[in-house]
């Protein structure tokens, strides 16, 4: 089968297509045909010696995949072949080995899409999409005004369209360009600022009426989430997503706590277990196949253009979920 793999860190061309052998399900696993690998900002920060931490080489990454189970392993229930799952690697103890042909895991791990949904929703709806729920879980949002940074993207995009369904008084999206902000009005956002440009705080306070936001969900971090203390409200939180990059320095806490604002942490794989994955990811299959959740195709690459996939991300023109069809 086809894979990909760095054998060093640096820029995208790093990656390469190598052949190996398929893998031989072993005991209650099951053999997935891969149709769609998901592809992650912290995936190129791990390909770049960027990220929190260094992993061991070779490294062969992807974390999230959907497809059809081809063959079943002893032990393995046979009832599987055929059927189209999802399979969090990321949740079951596997931090790669996603992009490529064929993937082998524990039959217990996959779980079951539905029809009306495709591989690639299955792939956006996984790390993001538990990701936009488990935030909303953090700091709810019922009531409240929210700004969403990074709007457009994966997270972004299906968080604001989730804050809308969970009653937040008011959704504004913060995103860098004209289409990024119009996607996201078309999602479900109230309102749209443009977090790239000078004085962006003021449009936001704006149309809050002075008051700011109550909960900002931050995924971009450095200079950005400096600059959004600016609109957030008394009281409000600051909700940090943005592993690695963390940007506010003493002074800046020093306001918060002038303000009682608050900053929250967050990281999603402390926050998972295999039972509350797997409901979670049915309950987003169930809103997606009934329309009433839209995940948005940022880029369809095949294997081989990895790096390009990479490239779309690291250069912030992709919109919604970037994928690897193999």
């Amino acid at each position: 089968m086809k894979a990909v793999q760095f054998t060093r860190f640096g820029a995208p061309d790093v990656l390469e297509l190598v052949e190996l052998p398929v893998p031989e399900p072993g005991p209650s696993e099951v053999l997935v045909r891969v149709h769609a690998a998901g592809v992650n900002f912290f995936e190129v920060l791990i390909r770049a010696d960027r990220y929190a931490a260094t992993p061991d080489l070779p490294m062969f990454p992807g974390v999230e995949v959907a497809g059809i189970i081809k063959r079943a392993g002893p032990g393995a229930d046979r009832s599987l072949i055929g059927t189209r799952v999802a399979v969090p690697l990321f949740a079951i103890g596997r931090g790669s080995g996603g992009y490529a042909e064929f993937v082998a895991v524990d039959g217990g791990a996959v779980v079951p899409l539905p029809d009306a949904v495709s591989f690639e929703a299955a792939a956006a709806l996984m790390v993001q999409g538990l990701t936009a729920l488990h935030l909303l879980r953090r700091s709810p949002v019922k009531g409240k005004i929210v700004l969403v940074n990074a709007a457009a993207g994966g997270v972004g995009s299906l968080l604001l369209q989730l804050a809308r369904r969970d009653g937040a008084r008011m959704v504004i999206a913060a995103a860098s360009s004209d289409e990024k902000r119009a996607l996201s009005l078309s999602l479900g956002a109230d309102h749209a600022a443009d977090y790239t440009a000078p004085g962006w705080q003021e449009d936001v306070k704006r149309l809050t009426g002075g008051a700011g936001a109550d909960i900002i969900y931050e995924t971009v971090g450095g200079a950005v989430s400096k600059a959004a203390l600016d609109v957030l409200a008394p009281c409000g939180e600051l909700v940090l997503a943005a592993m690695g990059r963390f940007g506010l320095e003493a002074a800046d806490v020093e306001h918060m706590l002038d303000d009682n604002q608050s900053i929250k942490g967050f990281s999603l794989l402390p926050l998972l277990t295999p039972e509350g994955v797997r409901e979670d990811l049915a309950a987003l299959f169930e809103l997606a196949a009934a329309g009433a959740l839209t995940v948005t195709d940022g880029g369809r690459f095949p294997l081989h253009q990895a790096a390009e996939a990479h490239l779309a991300i690291e250069e912030r023109r992709a919109v919604g979920k970037v994928v690897l069809v193999p």
